[in-house]
């Protein structure tokens, strides 16, 4: 067989082998959610409506994660972004700012609820970015997206109202099921201890105590000094805490050398509080991954 022979045997093959994997233009409008979080709760609202991007993996940090060239050009071309805001998104606000100074609509979910502020550490005063540890609160969100999902082209404004109804009754639910397994724990066990400061919403929500945090203030990105372990540790005794809660995507060490600092016996629950797990892992949706954290924060501080 000669040369050129050869040469089109092997360029028919390569086009045979290449046709199975071509996909379809997906003309839907694309909708970009910064965090799990979001994902997961824009997808339940629009549904097949819309292709919902979410540019951070289970399990990522939203305060250091970055993303890559070709994800931040489909943000630049997305029909709407939904980012968190209040300064979670460390790593990749600039990303968010570029396209929306290229003319792409961003909603800040921060910016469609009332936020409290952190109360100590360096962020004190500071708006706290972690709401959604508050389903009243995730419920101002869904309010707040509806108007901004139905106003994107190829979105069906009633399909999304039903869709909106359906997932509010489900987060007015997980209220109830939370303040049920809450009520379990005697008042003077709701001390919360975790590696950086996640719960203040829930705090507030539910009448727990926020007793500290190993790193101070509401980012993952600052490092504990002496005096301040110090500190944690002399409130730890203090308040008798008996359980701290670690983030899943978060290394331990230092809550278990804090652990064994304390003096006492004090165990490490790891929770997913700011990323959602891979699937199977008991966090992969929203309404998930809060009645998760629910449990084992209510049997670790049950007596």
């Amino acid at each position: 067989m000669g040369v050129a022979a050869v040469l089109l045997v092997a360029l028919s093959a390569l086009a045979g082998c290449a046709a199975p994997t071509a996909h379809p233009a997906d003309d839907r409008p694309l909708v970009v959610a910064t965090t799990t979080i979001l994902g997961d709760v824009v997808g339940e609202l629009v549904g097949d409506q819309a292709e919902v991007l979410t540019l951070m993996p289970p399990g990522a940090d939203p305060h250091s994660f970055e993303i890559s060239a070709v994800e931040a050009a489909r943000l630049r071309s997305a029909s709407l972004v939904v980012s968190n805001g209040l300064g979670l998104e460390e790593g990749l606000q600039h990303h968010v700012d570029a396209a929306a100074e290229e003319g792409v609509h961003v909603v800040e979910a921060g910016g469609l609820i009332e936020p409290i502020d952190y109360s100590d550490g360096d962020s004190r005063g500071e708006p706290d970015p972690h709401f959604w540890t508050d389903p009243t609160r995730m419920i101002d969100v869904v309010d707040g997206l509806e108007p901004e999902l139905a106003a994107v082209e190829g979105i069906d404004p009633g399909p999304l109202a039903t869709a909106v109804d359906r997932y509010r009754a489900e987060l007015v639910d997980l209220d109830g099921q939370l303040d049920t397994v809450f009520s379990a724990i005697p008042d003077e066990r709701r001390a919360l201890v975790t590696n950086h400061h996640v719960f203040g919403y829930l705090a507030e929500r539910y009448g727990f105590r926020v007793i500290g945090a190993v790193i101070p203030g509401g980012t993952t990105l600052a490092a504990p000094s002496a005096s301040d372990l110090r500190e944690l540790v002399d409130a730890i005794r203090g308040a008798g805490v008996s359980t701290i809660f670690a983030d899943a995507s978060q290394p331990d060490r230092i809550v278990q050398v804090l652990a064994e600092e304390a003096g006492v016996d004090v165990d490490v629950v790891a929770l997913y509080t700011e990323s959602l797990s891979a699937p199977g892992r008991g966090a992969a949706t929203y309404l998930e991954m809060m009645r998760s954290n629910a449990q084992l924060i209510a049997t670790g501080l049950s007596p």
